[in-house]
């Protein structure tokens, strides 16, 4: 579980509660017609602007801000060197054997193509083009929470000209006055903490994994292509420290 993410949303939506629990009453911001303008609004626009299929996948996407399980560069680093002296040792094909050891995606299909007998820049290719589909499709996802981010501001203000209308048709019933005033307050204000403590956060988070990721597969291919090569262990881990800033490089090879 992505901790970062867990503290930012109870710290986020729990001092705007507290806050207001301490100035009044938590009761006086919850408001149903409020919430209709807003939430169906901006789920509803959504729909028009994407297909069904892709808002789905981008809300089961939207839980690795929360269970991300990404491997650290460095430690993808320390596998594939030692996946390096296996083969430096006891040839390709032995890497079969360590196949299962491997919990990696597109660390798996890498290596297959290793063992297949695979020429490194038929490798080089086709991983290559795996990313561009991997970041095509991470990119896609944070950017219907940034279309929602955007969407949900505009209804709250859609909401708050709802409230003034109500208002001014219902002036000489002073009793309309306060609920009408309540809708075109509120709106706004769920439009606000919607977007900026929920969607943009979340779609700022899916980019930031999914650099991280790409970072990893960049990380693999180029350890694939040197293993296939036969290039010494130690020559391929200088090679993948060039993705790390100096600080994150430590060499696992004595």
């Amino acid at each position: 579980m992505d901790i970062a993410t867990l503290v930012g949303l109870v710290t986020a939506f729990g001092l705007v509660i507290t806050a207001i629990h301490l100035g009044g009453s938590i009761a006086s911001f919850a408001d149903p017609v409020s919430a209709l303008i807003v939430v169906g609004g901006t789920v509803g626009a959504t729909l028009i602007n994407y297909p069904l299929a892709e808002v789905l996948r981008a809300i089961n996407v939207s839980m690795k801000t929360l269970f991300a399980t990404l491997t650290p560069p460095q430690a993808m680093i320390s596998q594939i060197v030692r996946l390096s002296q296996i083969v430096r040792r006891e040839g390709i094909l032995a890497l079969e054997e360590h196949m299962r050891e491997v919990r990696d995606p597109f660390l798996t299909r890498a290596l297959q193509m290793a063992i297949d007998g695979q020429e490194p820049d038929v490798i080089e290719d086709l991983l290559h083009t795996e990313i561009d589909k991997i970041s095509d499709r991470h990119a896609l996802g944070a950017e219907v929470f940034s279309t929602m981010g955007s969407y949900a501001p505009a209804f709250g203000m859609i909401g708050t000209l709802v409230g003034l209308v109500l208002m001014l048709k219902n002036m000489d019933d002073p009793s309309t006055i306060g609920p009408s005033m309540s809708v075109a307050l509120i709106t706004t204000f769920y439009g606000a903490i919607l977007a900026n403590a929920l969607f943009l956060p979340i779609a700022g988070k899916l980019r930031t994994l999914s650099k991280q990721e790409l970072l990893t597969c960049e990380i693999i291919t180029t350890g694939i292509q040197s293993l296939v090569a036969g290039e010494n262990p130690r020559v391929l881990e200088h090679r993948l420290h060039g993705f790390l800033p100096l600080k994150q490089r430590i060499s696992h090879i004595r």
